[in-house]
């Protein structure tokens, strides 16, 4: 079983900066792709930013220019650097991945941490 622990979250005023980082650990073969996910209340969960373990990342349109994701493959870890913050960043984070544990494949999803942004 792989786990993810977000850490980072918080209050911050609009045009702030936020640091998100997620930490993969378990049984880890390796890990594909990385991503950052969002839910605001009364709305689906959408992708915000993915990266892959080669480095490639792609971002929705709404963070493009203000967000970057990045990643420590040696850690399994994920990072979201968050810029130029707006009212309507305010949401809870995830963060997930998935890869392999010896064999087997898995996806995973952390336990997800409030970023509120005030205006």
């Amino acid at each position: 079983q792989v786990q993810l622990v977000e850490s980072g979250g918080g209050l911050v005023q609009a045009g702030g900066s936020l640091r998100l980082s997620c930490a993969a650990s378990g049984r880890i073969f390796s890990i594909n792709a990385m991503d950052w996910h969002r839910q605001a209340p009364g709305k689906q969960r959408e992708l915000v930013a993915a990266i892959t373990s080669g480095g490639t990342s792609n971002y929705a349109d709404s963070v493009k220019g203000r967000f970057t994701i990045s990643r420590d493959n040696a850690k399994n870890t994920v990072f979201l650097q968050m810029n130029s913050l707006k009212p309507e960043d305010t949401a809870v984070y995830y963060c997930h991945a998935d890869g392999l544990t010896g064999y087997i494949g898995f996806s995973s999803w952390g336990q997800g941490t409030q970023v509120t942004v005030s205006s």
